[in-house]
C-alpha cells in the first residue's frame, strides 16, 4: 500500500441494522408472524366479498319476478327492479354492496325488509349452538377412539375400524340426518324430527353434523397414536412399568395435541358451513336454513351476508387455531414461514 493509500480515509462500513437482510431480521418472529397472517385475513376478504357478490349473480331467475308474484304485470315488474337497484349494470351493484360493507351494512332483505345483520343476529346463536356441540362431540368420541384403535394393535380390530370409519365418513350429512329421521323421528318415534324447542331436538342434528367429523379426525388420532407409541421414550415408559393412564395421558395424549388442534379448527370451520343442509333437513332455526330459503327466493343480500359472515368465521376460527399453535410450538410455527 502507497503513502497516498494510506492518507485516504477508510469508507466506514454501514451499521448492522442498515446491511441487507438486518432490517428484515430487526422484525421479531411474532412480528413477522403477524404480519403474514394479517395480509392473508385482508387478501380472503376480498376474495370472500368478491365471491360472494358474483355467486349470487350466477343463480338463475329474476329475484323481482319471484318476489312480484306469477300475476304481476311487465310494469310492476320492472318498477320492482328500480326499487331494489337490480335494474344497475353490475358494476354499479357491486360498488353499493362494497360502499355498504365499508359502513357495516350487510343491506336487507328483498322479502322481509328486515336488515340482513339482524337476521344474522338472531339465528347464528342456533348454528354456533350446533357447531360447537358437535365439536364436542368429536374430540370426545374422536380421540379416545383412535387412541384406543392404536393401542390395541389388532389386525381384526384396525381392518373394522378402517372400513367402518371410512364408510360413514364417506356418506354426506343430510343423508344422515335424513336417515336419522326415518329411523329415530318416524319409525321409533324417541326423538323430534323439527325445531328447536326441546334439548331433545339438539340429538339428531348433533350427530348428523358429528358423524362424518369423528369418522376422519378417529382416523388421524389413530395413524398419530401409532407413530408416537413407536418412539424410544414410551418404549422406556413402558419399561418403568407406568400405569396406563400415565403412560398415555402424560406420554401419549400431549404429543398428539399440535394435530388435534390443527383439524379441530379446521373441523370446526367446516362444521359451521355443514349445518346448513342438515338445518335445513330438521328445519332448524339457524344461518343454514335462511341460506336455504333466500337461495330458492332469490332473496341476494341475505345469501351475500350469511356466506360472507360464515366464510370470515371460518377465517378467523383459522387465525384462532394459528395463534393458539404459535404459543404452543414458537419454534415451528413462527420460523416455519420465514425460509
Amino acid at each position: 500500500m502507497t503513502a497516498a493509500h494510506a492518507l485516504i480515509p477508510a469508507e466506514p462500513s454501514p451499521p448492522d441494522d442498515a446491511k441487507p437482510g438486518r432490517q428484515r431480521r430487526a422484525l421479531g418472529p411474532w412480528a413477522r408472524f403477524a404480519l403474514r397472517r394479517l395480509a392473508g385475513l385482508v387478501t380472503l376478504t376480498i376474495v370472500l366479498v368478491t365471491g360472494t357478490f358474483l355467486m349470487v349473480q350466477l343463480i338463475p331467475g329474476d329475484p323481482a319476478r319471484v318476489l312480484a308474484g306469477p300475476d304481476a304485470s311487465g310494469e310492476e315488474i320492472e318498477r320492482l327492479r328500480r326499487t331494489l337497484g337490480l335494474d344497475k349494470p353490475m358494476v354499479s351493484q357491486f360498488a353499493d354492496y362494497v360502499g355498504g360493507l365499508a359502513h357495516g351494512d350487510l343491506g336487507r332483505s328483498f322479502h322481509t325488509r328486515e336488515s340482513v345483520t339482524d337476521i344474522i343476529a338472531t339465528r347464528m346463536p342456533f348454528t354456533a349452538q350446533l357447531a360447537l356441540a358437535a365439536m364436542v362431540v368429536v374430540l370426545l368420541v374422536a380421540v379416545p377412539l383412535g387412541m384406543a384403535v392404536a393401542v390395541r394393535r389388532s389386525r381384526r380390530v384396525d381392518g373394522v375400524f378402517t372400513f367402518s370409519t371410512g364408510l360413514l365418513g364417506s356418506v354426506p350429512e343430510y343423508v344422515i340426518a335424513t336417515l336419522l329421521v326415518l329411523i329415530f323421528a318416524i319409525t321409533l318415534r324417541v326423538l323430534p324430527a323439527t325445531g328447536a324447542a326441546t334439548p331433545a331436538s339438539l340429538i339428531l342434528p348433533i350427530v348428523a353434523i358429528a358423524l362424518p367429523s369423528v369418522c376422519f379426525m378417529a382416523r388421524v388420532v389413530r395413524r398419530e397414536a401409532g407413530t408416537v407409541l413407536e418412539q424410544d421414550y414410551i418404549r422406556a415408559a413402558r419399561g418403568r412399568r407406568l400405569p396406563p393412564w400415565s403412560l398415555y395421558l402424560r406420554h401419549v395424549l400431549p404429543n398428539l395435541l399440535t394435530a388435534t388442534l390443527t383439524l379441530s379448527g379446521l373441523m370446526l370451520a367446516s362444521l359451521l358451513g355443514g349445518t346448513v343442509a342438515v338445518e335445513a333437513v330438521f328445519s332448524w332455526p339457524g344461518i343454514g336454513l335462511r341460506v336455504v330459503d333466500a337461495v330458492l327466493a332469490r332473496d341476494y343480500p341475505v345469501i351475500q351476508g350469511c356466506v360472507l359472515v360464515l366464510g370470515l368465521l371460518a377465517a378467523l376460527l383459522n387465525l384462532l387455531v394459528d395463534v393458539t399453535l404459535a404459543v404452543l410450538d414458537p419454534r415451528a410455527t413462527l420460523d416455519g414461514g420465514d425460509h
